[in-house]
């Protein structure tokens, strides 16, 4: 009775928050757009508006380890898995420029969908192959002008905790750009939040490991770049 209590509560204070913190993504996008053509300063303001979000909950503990593993500038692939909606909060927490790519009904939700729309963000609709095709096209110009790209490559949530197939968007676009995969591996999310309601569990411990990067160079083909990286990130989840 009291996590749905506290659960309430939790997610109107993030609906009556998220107002204050659009508002300033606002005044953020004013200041820097004539200068900062990456976005970059919205970035790390909207990585600071979500993370605030995990910090605040006193159910949950974040840990990040090998941040400096992600650029600050110049283009890369990341890659995580993906288990939970706070999956998207926690990974803001790595406090680096990159954009994200994320099924449409999240651009649809107000405020938080408009300030990805103005980090320019990129939006796709599962199972439209013409989508997938404008999703491809804008991530070639995000990686052109220097912009990392985060993807799921599972392509969705695990329904049952574990590791999913890949899909080969993410590693197409590191071959083809020459630039290199990221992994990242996201513990403890499901636990914090199950895939099918919206009541936290209680206390549980998050952690975001970023895992040595795997140049394409190194692969015979997409498909070995693609299962190298899924290898990474399955060895990882299973380890301590």
């Amino acid at each position: 009775m009291l996590l749905r209590v506290f659960s309430v509560a939790y997610w109107a204070f993030i609906g009556i928050t998220c107002v204050v913190f659009f508002a300033g993504a606002v005044v953020v996008w004013l200041l820097t757009v004539p200068f900062d053509r990456r976005r970059v300063v919205l970035h790390l303001y909207s990585s600071a508006w979500a993370s605030f979000y995990v910090y605040v909950n006193p159910l949950w503990r974040l840990r990040v380890a090998g941040r400096g593993g992600l650029p600050w500038r110049g283009p890369a692939v990341l890659v995580a898995n993906h288990a939970s909606l706070i999956d998207i909060l926690v990974l803001f927490a790595l406090f680096r420029p990159f954009k994200w790519v994320s099924k449409q009904e999240i651009f649809r939700v107000p405020l938080i969908g408009w300030n990805m729309r103005l980090n320019d963000y990129v939006p796709l609709v599962r199972g439209s192959g013409a989508s997938v095709r404008r999703m491809m096209e804008h991530c070639d110009r995000l990686l052109n002008a220097g912009s990392p790209v985060l993807m799921f490559p599972e392509g969705r949530r695990t329904p049952d905790g574990s590791l999913q197939s890949f899909k080969d968007g993410a590693f197409e676009l590191a071959v083809r750009h020459n630039v290199p995969v990221i992994p990242i591996v996201v513990h403890g999310t499901r636990a914090a939040l199950p895939r099918d309601g919206f009541i936290l569990r209680d206390h549980v411990d998050v952690r975001v490991r970023v895992l040595p990067a795997l140049d394409p160079a190194g692969f015979a083909d997409v498909a070995a770049l693609r299962d190298a990286a899924r290898t990474s990130i399955a060895e990882a989840l299973a380890g301590p």
